[in-house]
Formats: structure tokens, sequence, C-alpha cells
């Protein structure tokens, strides 16, 4: 019997960080749809990451159009597995006075709102995949913001608390809760959060060879951690803050 290829969609798939995880996961033999807002970016993207991977086009912060998405990626596959989402962006300011409410308003919706859109829609996939995956990237500016940084740490926090209510949406419906103890479910559903300095690619690194870039994760790094997620225990993993900082 043949065993259909778990499904993975990377939302956020035009920078270099979705290039990385969606050729990742296409290389270990994953369904693979990359997803990005400019139609000419994400298809080249895709192409860049391997003739196996799916471009997608999709608004996310709009929740219907994510429905939408749903609705097509479900015409050609039955469930999605995973969802790794790598929207995001950086706003940064002086100090608290003049953080600009232009800037709250771009990051709540980057970083907050994609994240409740996508959860949402492909939740019930995720909890009923045998191994469910959810992740985001986040900040260590998170455990320690700085005043210039106060509108990009406050809206990767909400991030962050969002994602680790996924996490316990999936253990309260599956194994070690009290909801379900009649008919107790092995947990294999997990959301996580991937925490960095900052993100590093060979492009960075060719405009600045004389810098050594201390702490920060090279987007290689962060896709082998992506597809790793499904090689360890739903259990081990659901609701954990990852450190990918070195």
């Amino acid at each position: 019997m043949t065993t259909e290829p778990l499904t993975v969609v990377v939302t956020g798939g035009s920078n270099s960080s979705g290039v990385a995880v969606a050729r990742a996961f296409a290389r270990s033999g994953y369904r693979v749809f990359t997803v990005g807002s400019n139609g000419a970016r994400i298809e080249a993207a895709a192409a860049e990451a391997g003739s196996a991977v799916t471009p997608l086009v999709c608004d996310l912060s709009r929740l219907e159009s994510v429905r939408e998405l749903a609705s097509e990626i479900h015409g050609n596959t039955e469930r999605v597995d995973g969802v790794i989402h790598l929207v995001g962006g950086w706003r940064g300011a002086k100090g608290i006075e003049d953080q600009p409410d232009e800037d709250w308003a771009a990051l709540e919706q980057s970083a907050i709102t994609t994240l409740r859109n996508v959860s949402r829609v492909f939740y019930n996939d995720l909890a009923s995949s045998p191994k469910g995956r959810f992740a985001m990237v986040s900040s260590t500016a998170v455990a320690a913001p700085t005043a210039g940084a106060a509108t990009y740490a406050a809206a990767k926090a909400a991030a962050e608390t969002w994602t680790l209510a996924v996490a316990d949406g999936f253990r309260r419906s599956q194994s070690g809760n009290s909801e379900n103890k009649d008919e107790p479910v092995e947990q294999h559903s997990a959301a996580v959060v991937f925490v960095v300095k900052s993100l590093l690619d060979a492009a960075m690194r060719r405009e600045h060879p004389e810098r050594k870039f201390p702490g920060y994760t090279d987007v290689e790094d962060l896709a082998a951690a992506a597809v790793g997620l499904f090689d360890k225990p739903a259990a081990e993993l659901n609701g954990q803050r990852l450190l990918l900082a070195k």
C-alpha cells in the first residue's frame, strides 16, 4: 500500500526563509504549497525551491481569502498536516514616545492577523492529522524588549500567545486532558514557536562579507528545524518555545 505524503503549507513563502523551508520539505518528500501575496514573487520563490513546490497567492490578512486558499488546497489534497508561518516584518523607532501608530497597524496585520487567520482556518486539519504541526517564528526581543523595538516585540508577543493557545487547544482535544479522559487520544498535533535573534541568508553574507552576524540563525537551519518537527513526538513539542539563536 502506498502511503500518501504529508502536506505542508508555508506561509510567507516569498522570502529567503520561505524558499529554504519549502525546499527542505520538498526534498524530504512532503507535498508543499508555498503562499505569498504577490504572484510573480511567489512563483519565483517556488521555482527556486524546486519543481515539487506549488505556489499560491493569498492575502493572509483577510479571513475570507484564507478560507478560499484552504478550499483550493483541499481540492488537491485531503488534508493539511503542517503550517509553517513565516509572515512577519520589522519596525523600529528611537524609544517609547516615537512609536508610530502606522508601525503598530502594519505589524498587527502582518504578525498577528495573518497568524490568527491561518491558524483558525487550518486548525481542524492540523488537529485531525496524525502528525499535525503548526510553527511560527518569533524573536528574542519578546523576552528582552527594548524601548526602540516596543511595537515589534509587543506584536511578536501577541503572536506567540495566540500560538500557545493553539497548543492548548491541541492538548485539550488529545492526550493528558480532563475533557477527553474517557476516550484518551495520543497527542499527535503540536504548535510551537521558533525563537531567533534574526535570520541570515546567503545574500546577506555576500553583501557583508566582513560581518560575523553573531547570534543570527541561518535560514537553512530554520528549515532543518521545521522539517525536524515531524520526527519528534507531539507531546514533547506542543507548546514549546524552541530557541534557534546561536
